[in-house]
């Protein structure tokens, strides 16, 4: 069939564009325009996560949901009634104007969209997000940002090229405990840092689940999408949407384990305290390596961070020659003590400043400011947790360059840096 976005996807005609599975009644086939200003926004991956994100929209004047898009149906059914609902009793009308997606090229291609939320499994990220910003899109895209790093690279560019707001859903950054305790950080409260500790799950296991007849109400090869066929499991796909977080997240081929999941959280403030937003670490030695007994991250600097070792209720624990801070969701603690009642001065740092982590992209769709957690910041992050990955694969040092993005001298690691995606998907900006 002939290409119409700019050679991102190359498709047979077996795998064109299927129908809408449920089309609006009223407003037609392209769903009903958000009037009045409002920011009209699809989205993609109708799950667990997802199903907190479509609330938060449809309490928010300033926003209208017009399109949903997922490959398993009765997602697709809860999700539009529940639309229908809020709508018509806010318009005082059978609100039926919300059009409903299997196929996500079909909600991206749709001219009257400003914006896609995208929280389906990492394994999609790339190929959903680059082809959202060609079509003109502003994006928000749940963490982890991507599978690989070369597919983390290929967002933060189709951000800069297409000129397009793009959030990462690693909402931490809008708390107020996380950012006091990087400020802390960077303002040298603690002194000079002498280390980073970073807990978070491990790294990502082999799918050998066993085969399972697929549901009827499930297009399981769309749910495969680019990672390598296998048989449905319902520990990837449960039917039961909203009562659990799918196992998913455990397998190479859709997340990269919790080194992804909840590294992506962690790792991202740990980079964000010690200002390496935009780099990241130069080496990298699994546990067993030199004096490494924990995977461990050193910085161009020396500064080392480990991968587990922060104590206490901590998740990032910055240590400094003169204090600690720990820091956690919910959680903040000083040592001394009084550090935690620091007051700014005027020539101290402060950072970005955001309070709600929606709004602030809502915000930057607005004003165009970039948000706070930008693909190139994602990018640096997921980098962090590739390379811890790799690492705990190979189990071997390795040698980063952060302006190259690239392993020194290590092309068998480099391999490990992307993946082959399963015909007929492709990637290009």
């Amino acid at each position: 069939m002939r290409d119409t976005r700019r050679g991102f996807l190359r498709l047979s005609a077996a795998a064109a564009v299927a129908p809408t599975l449920l089309p609006p009644s009223v407003f037609g086939a392209g769903g009903q325009t958000a009037p009045g200003g409002r920011i009209a926004v699809g989205l993609i991956g109708m799950g667990k996560m997802m199903f907190g994100h479509l609330r938060n929209c449809l309490n928010r004047e300033d926003v209208q949901v017009v399109a949903l898009c997922d490959v398993e149906r009765n997602r697709l059914k809860v999700c539009s009634d529940l639309v229908a609902e809020t709508y018509s009793k806010r318009f005082g009308t059978d609100y039926k104007g919300v059009a409903v997606y299997r196929d996500f090229r079909e909600l991206v291609a749709r001219p009257d969209i400003d914006a896609v939320l995208i929280a389906t499994p990492t394994n999609w990220h790339a190929l959903q997000s680059v082809a959202a910003m060609k079509a003109g899109k502003d994006v928000y895209c749940e963490k982890p940002l991507a599978l690989t790093v070369r597919e983390a690279q290929a967002i933060a560019e189709a951000a800069r090229r297409y000129g397009r707001i793009f959030q990462v859903g690693s909402q931490q950054r809008s708390d107020n405990n996380f950012r006091f305790a990087c400020e802390l950080v960077r303002n040298g409260a603690v002194g000079k840092l002498k280390s980073v500790h970073v807990n978070c799950g491990g790294p990502a296991e082999e799918c050998y689940l066993p085969a399972q007849p697929v549901p009827e109400s499930l297009d399981w090869d769309l749910w495969l999408g680019p990672a390598p066929f296998r048989p449905y499991h319902a520990d990837l796909a449960p039917q039961d949407n909203y009562a659990v977080f799918p196992n998913w997240r455990r397998y190479r081929d859709y997340c990269n384990g919790g080194l992804y999941d909840f590294g992506a959280h962690h790792f991202d403030i740990a980079q964000w305290g010690l200002g390496m937003d935009g780099s990241g670490p130069v080496k990298i030695l699994p546990p067993g390596h030199g004096d490494a007994k924990l995977l461990t991250f050193v910085y161009a600097d020396g500064t080392p961070m480990t991968h587990g070792g922060a104590s206490g209720r901590a998740a990032i624990e910055f240590v400094g020659e003169s204090g600690t801070v720990r820091v956690n969701r919910g959680f903040l603690e000083t040592d001394p003590a009084d550090l935690i009642r620091h007051k700014w001065g005027a020539g101290d740092l402060r950072l970005y400043e955001s309070l709600d982590h929606m709004a602030n992209w809502l915000d930057g769709i607005r004003t165009r400011r970039p948000c706070i957690c930008t693909a190139e910041v994602g990018l640096s992050t997921i980098t962090v947790c590739s390379l811890a990955s790799i690492a705990y694969r190979l189990n071997e040092p390795l040698a980063w360059d952060p302006k190259a993005m690239d392993f020194v001298g290590n092309p068998a690691a480099g391999r490990l840096l992307a993946r082959d995606l399963r015909a007929p998907w492709t990637l290009a900006v």
